[in-house]
């Protein structure tokens, strides 16, 4: 339980966004209460996170935040700057293939960004596909289909467009543990940590908010207040008042991540490398014990599982499992499909376009960081800034809404203006509307 009844900042939610936040609050003087209803940090979302770390996006500011952060994972004891009892995670840099598609624009446009924000990448030729994604089948399969639909399985062409290798990426080992070492970094600095502890109620007083109430009926005081809350963000904003004057929202999502054995004779754990391909629209990356992780990104033909009750949804595997298998498959034809499921079910927490809120709210001293679950886990330290900087500021009388912050990247030396994560901006329709922003 809290051991004070006041702070400067009270933190909904201890993932690894929220985590970091409180550690980059925590680093410049804040005296911070992160509040978790789960047993430990990374309990929820972040632990179902496939912790991809990637530097491809729709958006040039997301592209820009990406790379960004890559510099933070690649050197994560150096950004944490202190020893965490379980350990520190760590990040295996080992590269990303993307196909080029239709659905991408064959990858001109992220290729651009790449060239604006200096990060490196090599064209490769459909024949050198193979090159790095051993035994892999470059024919056409485009649109993605169902198993049960008629032609799926079957080429549509005689070969993809040919791919891009991004060296700078990989994957963390372990999700939930990166937000135990930045709850760690953040009690170095005096931050405190609540979990078993729900929010109930958002206080407010004269016009701008001034705490919470939880669960045991205790109130307590702070002038900043924070959604970071992952799947339960919409509740936390209607708790506020300040869903309704939103334009762009938040919902949950549930999502199945496959885990199955490496095709026999190919070493993914050590060989393999994070992939995407919106031609048979699966992603999947290297997972301990020669597996692969496979996931989807979302095709029109998969009905989205939208949950209205964040803390009661379905957590079985369901068809879904096979549908992600089946896909990869397609690519990997020695690919086995195990007779037992094993993986992750988990919820995102997806605004409209699948791009994420930093944001200040119409609720004075209310915040946010929220829609980011499926593709921001990466991002996190660079959120994690921006939120601090936005908050300062804005505290400091800034008006945001009117004049969006720029914030500046220290290892891109460049500007970004947070403008494109407002909670009024209009539907980003350069958004790929999938897992991957």
């Amino acid at each position: 339980m809290p051991k004070k009844q006041s702070y400067d900042a009270i933190i909904i939610g201890a993932g690894v966004i929220g985590a970091c936040t409180a550690f980059e609050m925590a680093k410049k003087g804040w005296k911070t209460l992160s509040i978790d209803k789960l047993p430990e940090s990374g309990y929820g979302s972040t632990s179902g996170s496939c912790a991809i770390i990637r530097t491809y996006y729709s958006a040039l500011e997301s592209c820009a935040i990406a790379y960004e952060g890559w510099h933070y994972w690649s050197n994560w004891a150096d950004y944490i700057g202190v020893d965490d009892e379980y350990g520190l995670i760590r990040y295996h840099n080992t590269g990303c293939l993307v196909i080029k598609t239709d659905h991408n624009n064959n990858l001109a446009k992220v290729c651009q960004m790449m060239d604006r924000i200096g990060c490196p990448y090599e064209d490769i030729a459909p024949t050198a596909i193979g090159d790095h994604l051993k035994g892999a089948d470059t024919r056409q399969f485009e649109p993605a289909k169902r198993p049960q639909d008629p032609g799926f399985g079957e080429p549509t062409g005689p070969s993809v467009a040919g791919a891009v290798f991004f060296p700078n990426g990989g994957y963390v080992n372990d999700p939930k543990l990166s937000a135990h070492n930045a709850q760690r970094g953040a009690e170095a600095f005096g931050a405190e940590f609540a979990f078993n502890t729900e929010v109930v109620e958002i206080s407010q007083s004269d016009g701008r908010v001034s705490g919470v109430v939880l669960n045991d009926g205790q109130t307590i005081q702070a002038p900043v207040v924070i959604n970071i809350a992952g799947p339960h963000s919409a509740r936390i904003n209607q708790m506020a008042g300040v869903e309704q004057s939103m334009n762009i929202k938040t919902r949950a999502l549930r999502h199945e991540v496959a885990h199955v054995p490496s095709p026999e004779g190919f070493d993914f754990e050590n060989n393999g490398l994070v992939y995407s391909d919106s031609d048979i629209h699966t992603y999947c990356r290297p997972e301990i014990g020669n597996n692969i992780l496979i996931g989807s990104e979302d095709p029109a033909c998969d009905q989205k599982q939208w949950v209205d009750d964040p803390d009661n949804f379905d957590s079985n595997f369901s068809e879904q499992w096979n549908v992600l298998v089946m896909r990869m498959a397609q690519r990997l034809p020695e690919l086995g499909i195990p007779s037992q499921t094993r993986g992750v079910v988990a919820l995102y927490d997806v605004t409209d376009d699948w791009m994420p809120i930093y944001d200040c709210s119409d609720l004075p001293g209310y915040y946010m960081a929220i829609g980011t679950s499926g593709n921001q886990f990466k991002n996190a330290p660079v959120a994690a800034k921006m939120m601090t900087s936005l908050i300062e500021a804005c505290e400091n009388g800034h008006d945001h809404d009117r004049e969006p912050i720029n914030f500046h990247l220290d290892h891109l030396d460049m500007n970004i203006s947070m403008g494109g994560f407002s909670r009024n901006r209009e539907i980003n329709h350069d958004s790929s509307f999938s897992v991957i922003g």
